[in-house]
């Protein structure tokens, strides 16, 4: 027999940060409703980026800049001055610094969320409900929204939010793949690479952070080999810093838009800081509040000039590393054990010996060949849904319920997270929200930025 379709007001998909960030604020708004949150995983509040178990994965912020709460930037620093002093996490007097400086583990920065979610339930006349599940296809209509889950029960809200997260490629199926995640070892799997000769040499494709994340487990791994690693540009991430407060020059004046506009001003003012002894990032830090307006009255031309010039050193320097992990990098690299290349991945082959990776090096045109035990995949998110090879994607995309974003960027929306439909409608059922939405606004998802949409469409949602 057929089971009954289960009903709710608001069906979140996905129950990683911006999904439980979302019930959160749905739980301390005024009246009653019954919110459904559709997450595979076993826990609420961890996701792809908070499920990590290892205390050298860490936040590559600090707690000051990593509050779940738009209305109280010192929310974390005053969770963890609570957790630390009744006993919990003991290495982190190692760090020598004030509980907002520290850079915790992304494990218990998994365990805030989830106890912050507690607290607002506990308080909340509506309930929320954890459906361990993952969705595979939704139907709209004018009335309602219709979710088929991996075990074909479904579940009907009044409204539904794709709070899907990120998408990391190295575990995420790709509609036209390279086979670089088959033969890859996981970045973040400390105990697959105990499996490796501790002496062999490891390739990572990809610079970025999720780089340092590996290197930071095949050191706990035992790994003590060389680490070649190649990206496009070749760009390491800076260490993360905590400098003093500059003038905010974007808030005064406007008439900077074009992103070789942006480019020089920023690099002016750095300039300016590092002639008064300023740490360069303290200027460059005052930009991250005008991102969101920057990208948005940004031309296609101009998003494009961004993506294709500037980007890299951007996330290099914008996305930067926490301190432990990147003294670490600093050494193997000192110590002539890390290697980094600039080159572009051409492809791979498995042999019994390990593998042997295709590359093309920077201002080469001829193909070259570099072989390792273990080559891992370092190369960061994949946000264009047309090449996650998962089921919900696929189908959304297949029955034109969405649309690309902004240069294939996540999905298309208005202001409020509505989302657009293939043929440009916006719909009055179906939202999102955080990382689907990084072609809206170029930066949509650090903890802050998902944190003020979640209490935006809260409200938007309990007010339709």
């Amino acid at each position: 027999m057929t089971e009954s379709i289960r009903n709710a007001d608001v069906l979140i998909i996905g129950g990683g940060l911006s999904g439980t960030m979302l019930a959160v604020q749905l739980l301390r708004l005024p009246g009653q409703r019954r919110i459904l949150v559709i997450e595979p995983r076993s826990e609420l509040g961890r996701g792809e980026a908070y499920s990590a178990v290892e205390l050298g994965h860490t936040l590559n912020g600090n707690a000051a800049r990593m509050s779940v709460d738009p209305d109280n930037a010192d929310d974390l620093t005053q969770w963890l001055t609570d957790y630390i002093g009744a006993g919990g996490w003991p290495q982190s007097n190692q760090q020598h610094v004030p509980i907002s400086e520290l850079f915790p583990p992304r494990g218990i920065f998994g365990l805030y969320a989830q106890q912050r979610l507690a607290e607002a339930k506990a308080l909340s006349a509506s309930t929320v409900e954890h459906v361990r599940a993952e969705g595979v296809d939704l139907q709209v209509d004018a009335d309602s929204t219709l979710l088929t889950l991996d075990n074909g029960q479904q579940l009907r809200g009044t409204h539904a939010v794709l709070a899907t997260g990120m998408f990391p490629a190295a575990r995420t199926p790709q509609t036209e793949s390279s086979g670089l995640n088959a033969a890859a070892v996981d970045p973040w799997d400390v105990q697959a690479m105990t499996q490796l000769d501790p002496q062999s040499t490891v390739l990572i494709i990809g610079s970025g952070l999720t780089m340092v994340d590996a290197v930071v487990s095949l050191e706990q791994a035992g790994h003590r080999g060389p680490i070649e690693v190649f990206s496009r540009h070749g760009l390491l991430p800076h260490v993360r810093r905590q400098p003093p407060s500059w003038a905010d020059f974007l808030a005064a004046d406007h008439s900077l838009r074009s992103p070789r506009q942006l480019l020089c001003e920023v690099r002016r003012q750095c300039r300016l800081a590092l002639a008064q002894g300023i740490d360069w990032q303290a200027p460059l830090d005052t930009v991250r509040a005008h991102i969101g307006r920057l990208w948005s009255q940004a031309s296609e031309r101009e998003k494009r000039q961004f993506v294709r010039h500037v980007r890299p050193w951007w996330e290099s320097h914008h996305h930067r590393s926490p301190p432990l992990s990147a003294q670490l990098v600093a050494r193997l690299y000192e110590e002539g054990r890390l290697r980094i290349r600039a080159a572009s991945f051409k492809g791979l082959e498995r042999s019994l010996s390990g593998v042997s990776i295709r590359l093309r090096h920077r201002g080469e045109h001829a193909i070259s060949e570099v072989s390792g035990a273990a080559l891992i995949n370092s190369s960061g998110i994949e946000y264009d849904w047309r090449r996650v090879a998962r089921p919900l994607p696929q189908q959304l995309l297949k029955r034109g319920l969405i649309q690309p974003g902004p240069l294939a960027l996540g999905i298309a929306a208005d202001v409020s997270g509505a989302v657009l439909d293939a043929h440009g409608q916006v719909s009055q059922r179906l939202f999102a929200m955080g990382p689907p939405l990084r072609g809206m606004w170029w930066e949509s998802t650090a903890v802050t930025d998902v944190a003020i949409q979640a209490k935006a469409l809260a409200a938007k949602l309990t007010h339709i």
